[in-house]
């Protein structure tokens, strides 16, 4: 009886001597942060997803302009297919390649819908078109809203990141196989997003010609 009360006290003093070793060398934090980044992650999959709900509406109101540059609507349409294609699964985070993968997918829709933007102020009725600008103003809204959930996704990262590489914590992502996650570089996708500059202007005709 007295030695099974003993070895019950060991065990538990032995418990929490663990326990403080890890909260000590980060575990907890390691939890924590890693729900967050999960978290992080589910809210700017969210917002994407509404973003690409919200194109088939606009590519069908803008198809009722018959000049409108069927170019600019096929980018759209092919931009959006890839960008849905890839599976965001919540392994993704942790793979660099597939992160890369769908992070430049994003960026190219974000292009293609930018230019869609430019274009659409060239034509007076979709302008005056009460469907199209408030499908416009819910895009807009949609593209703040990524913004913000990238930006919070990044910090987050960027706090797990930190823990990962900073000793003694580096110990215990060594432990327990806790691998830096990769995160949005801000810098390449404003590149991929800058809408292209749009001329309707004609170019001037040649000398030769103009002084026939």
């Amino acid at each position: 009886m007295i030695l099974s009360t003993l070895a019950r006290r060991a065990a538990q003093l032995a418990a929490l001597a663990l326990a403080t070793t890890l909260a000590g060398c980060g575990y907890n934090d390691f939890q924590r942060l890693d729900e967050q980044t999960k978290a992080g992650w589910s809210e700017v999959l969210n917002q994407y997803q509404r973003r690409a709900d919200l194109i088939p509406n606009i590519v069908a109101t803008v198809k009722g302009e018959a000049s409108f540059e069927q170019e600019t609507l096929t980018k759209v349409i092919e931009a959006r297919a890839k960008a849905t294609s890839i599976q965001a699964t919540p392994e993704l985070v942790n793979n660099p390649e597939a992160f890369q993968k769908f992070q430049a997918a994003q960026g190219e829709l974000s292009g293609a819908l930018s230019r869609l933007m430019v274009v659409s102020e060239q034509y007076p009725s979709l302008k005056a078109n009460a469907a199209f600008q408030d499908l416009r103003v819910q895009l807009e809204g949609t593209e703040n809203r990524i913004t913000v959930a990238r930006n919070r996704y990044i910090q987050t990262v960027q706090q797990y990141n930190v823990l990962t590489r900073s000793f003694p914590t580096n110990l215990t992502a060594m432990a327990f196989s806790y691998a830096v996650k990769p995160s949005f570089t801000v810098a390449n996708e404003a590149a991929i997003s800058a809408p292209p500059s749009v001329s309707f202007d004609r170019p001037a005709a040649p000398a030769a010609a103009a002084s026939k």
